[in-house]
């Protein structure tokens, strides 16, 4: 994981519970704050809600990175893009990891527990916050990706 603690907000859906518990204890293990907006139960409930309190989380400040977990990601991936000052990705393996952040200076990190087993997961998160963004010409080009409002 990160070499600093940092606070991560962290949400999923029924689907994604127990990817979820995992990667919530790697977390702490390692020091980071974990901010849980749930799911906690297995009941059927909708991703969306999980990913625009994560987002709104990281957006206002309040965690430095977040991480959604449902089926597939992919879900959580679209509602959390829908946040201005997010970029999320769904993440099936290190490299995607360390490129997104270092590329994209992405800042949720999105899995599908149906899809990405957890130790490849747990690599993949740790790439993720160990990662820093490059800058540079990768900044103008996320300049072009933000509209004016």
């Amino acid at each position: 994981m990160s070499p600093a603690p940092l606070t991560i907000a962290i949400g999923g859906d029924h689907a994604g519970l127990p990817l979820k518990a995992t990667l919530q204890e790697a977390l702490a293990a390692a020091g980071h704050a974990v901010v849980d907006f749930g799911t906690n139960a297995s009941a059927s409930v909708d991703y969306p809600d999980f990913a625009h309190q994560v987002c709104a989380a990281v957006e206002a400040g309040k965690a430095t990175f977040g991480v959604l977990v449902c089926g597939t990601g992919i879900g959580m991936q679209i509602a959390a893009n829908r946040h201005a000052g997010i970029r999320a990705t769904v993440l099936h393996g290190t490299t995607e990891a360390r490129l997104t952040r270092a590329h994209n200076d992405a800042n949720v990190a999105c899995f599908g527990a149906r899809t990405t087993g957890p130790e490849v997961a747990l690599d993949a998160l740790a790439a993720f916050l160990g990662t820093e963004f490059e800058g540079g010409r990768h900044q103008r080009r996320l300049d072009k990706i933000n509209l004016p409002a």
